[in-house]
């Protein structure tokens, strides 16, 4: 939101209250508390009828400071809040003198100004991270009456900002407007169905905005050299997190908000869904898979979109059985074929569910202030919706969620949960502005749960839509619906690069778009795209994508490309472990993985998967790309060709290739096994160097179905090839 009319004035109706200067410092055990009014006091009568606005420091882990702006305090506690993990072993230290008033926690300082002008920076390794200065921190009131509390940190000449979520826009944000607040609106708006208040930057530090409802950013934006971040109420909480690296801010934040489960091997295979409004049966999908199988193509999940349930009957859990009447014995034929299966479930009741007279008697659907149950007839007709604040609520969801998982179901596509009402009443008392944007959090957290007590620890996945802060924990993500173009893959791309750089470990996106038909080259060039993403799918809205209904080079890419992910199972899969364990994204942007390159600072069109293959997905039907290669010389994965860094590279690709480079200094497994993505990576498994020095050993490890990670030394000849030798 933005406050100002240019540099000198306020908006029409805006008032502001500004902190002048320190006035008082308090120090506790942990925490460093200053009074700042808004007047410099000369004296005493300066003190009556002087507003003052309060600035507390803490931590909650090391390197890491949380501050709190208030102005008037007596306020109730608004719920929910993020849950922030806290380390109670931190070691804090404050100094105060007559110069300034200092707050340390590891390798970060927060130092206010005093005895002149207010002032607060945030330093580390002897430098300025970032800053206020002043006018920027204040307590608004604008014209209709509403509070609003502001911070503004600097920019430095030449930092770029990340995160914010899952943005389509240019993944610097700079220059950008972004409201945190889930909406349904595709991946072609500025609005995002994954809002996260969280940002980081190549000046080595990340922020992190601790309030659940809605936040507004203006990056660079209102103020061209601060990033601006504001909230209606008395009070703004946001922690400064130093790296100094992007992974290590990623790795300190995803430890307060949460690590991302480990998803299951066989999520990492090729998925294949029914599409969404498309006609189809058991002999449909059974055509499907029966198509896959005779042209060779590597199938790891059969997904049933929203019509496996009866139409005006959404959710209830009940398969329709004009298409379905055998549903168990249809999940055990697909099992005998050695597939997996995943449903679609969103967290609405249409009124003509089963579920809805039960959630409206047992009191597990939100409500109106008079008590009505809340309904709508947007996406499902008198729906109405769970509410998840109610524990016995979400007992009832799950009971008959896991009726269908009994049934042999292994996965659940939790779709929606962005289209929530704040002019409701929830069981537990939240305020329904900030439960907005955590209502996903908590039906993905019941859907997750149950996976994980139905099917056991480490098997656990979802396909989920929407995400706030801390949502990474239960992953997967995908995209969106996006439309079925060049235009609309890259938007996507830029999506994913954004969420990964919020601390989103695990990313998809629906291959050959959701909306519209793709052309031929399309799908061809988004499978080579979504095969080299973490999870794959083939998803559509009216139309199927099974690569035959494209033309026969569509089936010999899907192929080649499954083959070459499975091949790759044995890095790919450790490095979701390194996800898991550490916070750092699978799919990563440049910048992330190299941000002393200035090259690299924009780049949007490529990304590391993992630690050591570079991927540029090709946009073109002609398959000209032009990409970045940083320093040293990085080895086509498909080809063997050579290319040395750093600069930028021009090529032609046909549909069976895409620009994949191996790092330098990359010893990479290599797996024996092309059909299946779970299988035992250590039998038959080889080793690849990449720019290694001959003659040389190295520690390489590799992880087994469970996570666990075995080492091997290897030593590389002087032809280049590896061998174990411990």
């Amino acid at each position: 939101m933005k406050f100002t009319d240019g540099y000198w004035l306020l908006r029409q109706g805006v008032s502001a209250i500004y902190p002048a200067e320190v006035r008082d410092v308090e120090v506790t055990p942990d925490a460093l508390v200053v009074h700042a009014p808004a007047k410099r006091i000369t004296t005493r009568g300066d003190t009556l009828n002087q507003p003052s606005l309060t600035i507390r420091c803490t931590s909650p882990a090391p390197d890491v400071i949380a501050v709190s702006i208030g102005h008037f305090l007596g306020g109730r506690e608004r719920r929910p809040r993020f849950a922030i993990a806290t380390d109670s072993a931190t070691a804090v230290t404050t100094e105060v003198t007559p110069e300034y008033a200092a707050f340390t926690s590891g390798t970060v300082t927060a130092r206010f100004r005093r005895g002149s002008a207010y002032a607060l920076e945030f330093l580390a390794d002897g430098r300025v991270l970032t800053g206020t200065g002043p006018k920027s921190t204040a307590a608004l009131t604008t014209q209709d009456g509403t509070s609003y509390v502001r911070e503004q940190l600097s920019l430095d000449v030449g930092e770029a900002v990340y995160g914010l979520g899952e943005r389509f826009g240019p993944l610097v944000k700079n220059g950008q407007s972004v409201d945190i607040w889930q909406a349904d609106g595709g991946t072609s708006s500025e609005q995002a169905y994954k809002n996260i208040p969280f940002y980081l930057t190549n000046r080595g530090y990340g922020v992190f905005v601790d309030h659940s409802g809605l936040v507004s950013f203006e990056v660079g934006s209102e103020a061209v050299s601060r990033v601006q971040f504001s909230v209606a109420g008395q009070r703004l909480d946001y922690l400064v997190i130093h790296g100094p690296t992007p992974k290590e801010i990623l790795r300190k934040y995803t430890a307060l908000t949460g690590r991302p489960a480990l998803p299951p091997a066989w999520s990492f295979g090729l998925w294949l869904s029914t599409s969404f409004t498309t006609s189809y049966d058991e002999e449909t999908v059974t055509s499907f898979v029966d198509g896959m199988a005779q042209r060779d193509l590597p199938l790891s999940v059969v997904h049933f979109d929203c019509f496996w349930m009866r139409e005006f009957h959404w959710t209830d859990f009940v398969w329709d059985p004009a298409t379905f009447p055998d549903p168990a014995g249809m999940l055990a034929r697909l099992k005998e074929r050695g597939l997996k299966t995943c449903v679609w479930i969103n967290p609405y009741i249409a009124q003509r569910s089963r579920l809805f007279r039960e959630g409206m008697e047992g009191g597990f659907l939100v409500r109106t202030a008079d008590g009505d149950v809340w309904q709508t007839d947007l996406w499902q007709a008198g729906m109405a919706l769970v509410d998840f604040t109610n524990p016995a609520a979400c007992a009832w969801f799950a009971a008959r969620l896991r009726a269908v998982l009994d049934m042999g179901v292994d996965a659940v596509k939790t779709d929606f949960g962005e289209r929530i009402p704040t002019d409701v009443v929830w069981h537990d008392g939240s305020d329904p502005e900030r439960m907005h944007n955590v209502y996903t959090l908590l039906y993905n957290r019941c859907v997750f749960d149950l996976l994980r007590e139905v099917r056991g620890e480490g098997e656990a996945v979802v396909f989920a839509r929407s995400a706030t802060a801390g949502g990474q924990q239960f992953p997967v993500h995908w995209g969106g619906d996006c439309e079925s173009s060049f235009v609309s893959m890259a938007e996507s791309l830029r999506g994913g690069l954004s969420l990964s750089a919020s601390g989103f470990g695990f990313w998809s996106h629906d291959i050959g778009g959701f909306e519209g038909d793709p052309d031929p080259a399309v799908f061809k060039r988004w499978l080579a795209f979504g095969l080299l993403s973490t999870h794959s799918r083939l998803h559509g809205s009216d139309s199927y994508r099974v690569p035959w209904n494209f033309d026969e080079e569509a089936v010999d890419v899907l192929r080649i490309f499954t083959r070459l992910k499975l091949r790759l199972m044995p890095y790919l899969f450790g490095q979701a472990v390194i996800a898991a364990r550490d916070g750092i994204p699978v799919m990563r942007p440049m910048a992330v993985e190299f941000p002393d390159d200035p090259a690299c600072t924009h780049l949007d069109r490529q990304y590391l998967l993992g630690d050591c293959l570079l991927v540029a997905p090709v946009f073109t039907a002609s398959g000209e790309v032009s990409f970045y290669v940083p320093d040293g010389q990085w080895t086509h994965l498909q080809t063997g060709e050579v290319v040395a860094g750093p600069r930028w590279v021009r090529r032609t690709c046909g549909f069976d290739t895409v620009p994949v480079y191996v790092r330098p200094g990359t010893i990479l497994p290599w797996g024996a096994v092309e059909d299946r993505p779970d299988y035992p990576y250590a039998d038959g498994l080889t080793f690849r160097a990449f720019g290694v020095a001959p003659g040389t050993r190295h520690r390489v490890e590799v992880p087994d179905l469970g996570g666990r990670m075995t080492a091997y030394e290897v030593e590389v000849a002087a032809d280049g090839t590896v061998s174990v030798v411990a």
